[in-house]
């Protein structure tokens, strides 16, 4: 069993997302420590990128952010090996196929490797071209985590069936960002992960308050918080590190 997996064996799995180098690099790591020590099961770290087609207007807000500040995909290298000293949370880089591309596919799952990343979610890298980075990351021992959406439909259970690590299911249609309903299919979707094996399912895109996380618990494996985590961000500034570790402990508390 992957480390990423074992995250899992713990009861539900709480996994929020921050953005590398907003606000700095230095309060990325600062973070990321304190969301571990809050409770958080796994840690999304995301590389920013220039044109982030997934994302909603506050990720895409926090990347321009991060690469004013002058953030490279080598300084986040070097700051996830800073965390890993500091804490054993799994840890997964959430980036585009370009930066991959333009550093190396296997100089890029080498050095993830090395800093101590244990998973790499890619969301512009369709299913039927994942052996683009598929070998590179099973030499180095970081799960290539794969995604589902209510678009996947009959591919969900192949999908799911190749899967490491645990499953991303995007709950509805469009970008990130904050919602008020998920889409009805979501729990069809989780069913289908299910009795395609024995991974994981966790619910991303648009969860944000505890009655939400609380009833995604109720029939996925875990729940992926990315724009509420970065607005709290962006609210605070340098002194976003206790208001986040905060809503992570309330956030996690809802899945018990």
């Amino acid at each position: 069993m992957s480390k990423v997996m074992r995250a899992f064996s713990r009861g539900k799995a709480f996994i929020p997302f921050v953005t590398a180098g907003d606000p700095s690099l230095e309060k990325t790591e600062e973070l990321i420590c304190a969301m571990a020590e809050a409770g958080a099961d796994l840690i999304e770290i995301g590389i920013p990128f220039s044109d982030p087609v997934a994302e909603g207007i506050v990720i895409q807000q926090a990347d321009e952010r991060a690469l004013k500040n002058g953030v490279t995909t080598e300084k986040i290298f070097h700051m996830a090996g800073r965390v890993r000293r500091k804490t054993d949370v799994p840890l997964a880089f959430m980036t585009y196929f370009n930066p991959v591309f333009v550093y190396g596919a296997k100089k890029f799952t080498r050095r993830a490797a090395q800093c101590g990343v244990d998973a790499l979610i890619v969301p512009d890298l369709p299913f039927e071209e994942k052996g683009e980075l598929q070998p590179s990351c099973s030499t180095n021992g970081v799960d290539l985590i794969s995604l589902i959406a209510p678009t996947s439909r009959e591919r969900i259970s192949v999908i799911a069936a190749e899967a490491q690590g645990f499953v991303y299911c995007v709950s509805s249609l469009g970008v990130t960002g904050v919602r008020d309903r998920f889409s009805p299919e979501l729990r069809e979707m989780v069913s289908l992960v299910r009795s395609a094996g024995h991974i994981p399912c966790a619910v991303g895109f648009g969860v944000s308050t505890p009655e939400q996380a609380a009833d995604i618990s109720s029939f996925a494996d875990g729940v992926i918080v990315g724009s509420a985590v970065v607005r709290i961000v962006a609210k605070y500034g340098g002194n976003c590190v206790a208001p986040v570790a905060e809503y992570v402990r309330t956030m996690k508390a809802a899945l018990k």
